[in-house]
């Protein structure tokens, strides 16, 4: 399936959560969600029951737009995270939490992580050194992610790096806005990753 490409604010309200999916208007407290607390279109204000079936396929559903994969790569994620030892939800979320456009998002150098994928598509990063221009690439303990010396001026990157002093940092990254690179240092614990995203419900419905 192809990635979303539509108006990102109308998802976000049909969930009826943030997904961090504007940027600046979110950090401004501009979001559609804030005003129109309900779903869009004529029928919104209306909350209709829902299956369990239906909350399961929600829940996979926000994850896949709030992290920006495809159903083909949350599926190898999945089965991933099924793989290894441990439970297969906070795996699978920690997986996700791994990716370079995701690390790059956290670590604040992107309002939104689109604008992070775009980032890692175009060039503008570097791992240990090294260019590297794949969104999916998971990011290890130790390694550090900085952005290339040709981009330290970008407008819109160090316009991230000064809405994101708003934002807490993360515990497992370390960073320095100021020299723009960081180290990920770690392993996410699922308590640390503050989502509104109920995975157990995702590792019923891929369970079926």
């Amino acid at each position: 399936m192809a990635r979303y490409r539509g108006p990102v604010e109308k998802i976000e309200r049909r969930f009826g959560v943030s997904l961090a999916l504007k940027g600046e208007r979110r950090l401004a407290g501009k979001s559609a969600l804030d005003k129109r607390p309900y779903g869009p279109g004529q029928h919104g204000q209306r909350r209709g029951k829902i299956s369990e079936y239906g909350m399961q396929l929600r829940e996979k559903q926000k994850a896949k737009m709030m992290y920006g994969v495809s159903e083909k790569q949350f599926r190898s994620l999945f089965a991933e995270a099924n793989r290894i030892d441990g439970n297969t939800g906070e795996n699978l979320i920690r997986l996700i939490e791994q990716r370079l456009d995701n690390v790059v998002y956290r670590m604040g150098f992107a309002t939104t992580r689109r604008f992070a994928r775009q980032l890692v598509s175009h060039g503008h990063i570097l791992v240990n050194g090294k260019r590297v221009n794949i969104p999916s690439y998971m990011v290890q303990p130790g390694q550090k992610v900085e952005i290339r010396e040709k981009s330290k001026n970008n407008v819109q990157i160090n316009r991230a790096i000064e809405l994101s002093s708003q934002v807490v940092a993360v515990p497992w990254i370390d960073v320095d806005k100021d020299k723009k690179f960081g180290i990920f240092t770690r392993y996410p614990v699922r308590e640390e990753v503050v989502i509104p995203i109920e995975e157990r419900l995702i590792v019923e419905l891929y369970s079926k």
